[in-house]
């Protein structure tokens, strides 16, 4: 397992000064069934429509009402033809944040690895309480830490391959018991091990930062480190320059990953707006201007068929090729963009 000043990879741990460009939050092999939201009466056909350019409209709109695009893991091929373009295009390792319930496997994660070239950290854990297996009800923390710490240090899914982060740790609002359980055992298990920590917030319509700022002090009354750890979706948490630098003050790395996705309608939370890369890059330019420059990370979240170039979306590339050129247009300079894509993911993924 990786030690002090090490990061875990798939392929095993690493010297820091081998990743370049980084994208913290990202899905490659996922299965989203837990998730799946039967779409309004009139729509049902799309259920289990296949996944062709006449039904993206819906798609786009409804991602999670239509079976084929919520299984990811089915796209193979299609995976390992972005990771080669994404390396291409100076990529250098994928934090891929899909824990247990949601179809991590860890041996597909090395596959990929090997085959394209590109670092791969691979996710510890649970996401939300519905994916979580059913035996969670009867668990205790110390099992749940005991866990954690077996896939951090001896191997995930049955293999010897270790995962080098927790998380994603899935969160609602408020707080399910077992989330708390997992989200505790997190910080238990960072305290021991100072491996980096990943965290997918809930959201509160009314006052999207209390959210994220309880779900970290659970963390850190547990023992976690607010500083080695990521908060996930501020792109629907913290719209406002004013409402991420309230939370920004508590020290963690401020996450926005949903690059890419310029859809306003949120399928989950339809009260909650999608903000746009435009408004997400402004955001970053704000918290850059306040001094924020070494805490940002930045990713797309990729967790649907929709969004892979295959079905006409973005791709894992769209952050290099697009979202970069419009940071400096915006006035990012390219210290502050290397800081974001490959100094802060070093400095967060490697072990304390």
């Amino acid at each position: 397992m990786a030690t002090k000043g090490q990061i875990q990879t798939v392929l095993g741990p690493v010297d820091p000064s081998t990743l370049g460009r980084t994208l913290t939050h990202e899905h490659l092999h996922m299965m989203y069934n837990s998730c799946y939201l039967e779409p309004i009466e009139e729509k049902r056909e799309m259920i289990n429509a296949p996944l062709v350019m006449k039904n993206l409209n819906f798609v786009k709109h409804f991602p999670y009402s239509n079976k084929a695009n919520i299984n990811l893991h089915n796209e193979k091929d299609a995976i390992i033809e972005e990771l080669e373009l994404f390396k291409k295009k100076g990529g250098s390792c994928i934090v891929e944040v899909t824990p247990v319930g949601i179809g991590r496997d860890v041996q597909v994660l090395a596959d990929y690895s090997k085959k394209t070239g590109v670092q791969i950290v691979s996710g510890a854990g649970y996401y939300l309480a519905c994916s979580m297996p059913p035996d969670m009800n009867t668990k205790t923390e110390e099992e749940v830490v005991e866990g954690l710490k077996r896939e951090l240090t001896e191997g995930a899914d049955g293999t010897d391959i270790k995962c080098g982060v927790i998380g994603e740790i899935g969160c609602c609002w408020p707080l399910h018991p077992n989330e708390k359980k997992v989200l505790r055992a997190a910080g238990i298990v960072q305290s021991e091990l100072g491996c980096p920590v990943i965290v997918h917030p809930g959201r509160n319509p009314d006052k999207p930062e209390m959210a994220p700022t309880e779900h970290l002090r659970v963390f850190q009354e547990a023992g976690g480190v607010a500083s080695h750890m990521v908060m996930s979706h501020l792109d629907r948490c913290c719209q406002t320059v004013e409402t991420v630098l309230e939370f920004a003050k508590h020290g963690c790395y401020l996450e926005y990953d949903l690059f890419g996705f310029e859809c306003s309608y949120f399928q989950v939370k339809p009260k909650i707006d999608y903000i746009s890369d435009a408004q997400r890059i402004n955001l970053i330019k704000g918290l850059v201007d306040e001094g924020y420059a070494d805490k940002i990370v930045i990713a797309h979240d990729i967790h649907t068929r929709h969004r892979l170039l295959k079905y006409g979306g973005h791709g894992y590339s769209h952050i290099l090729e697009n979202a970069v050129p419009k940071m400096l247009i915006k006035g990012i300079s390219q210290e502050d963009i290397d800081k974001i894509l490959i100094h802060n993911p070093r400095s967060w993924l490697t072990y304390f």
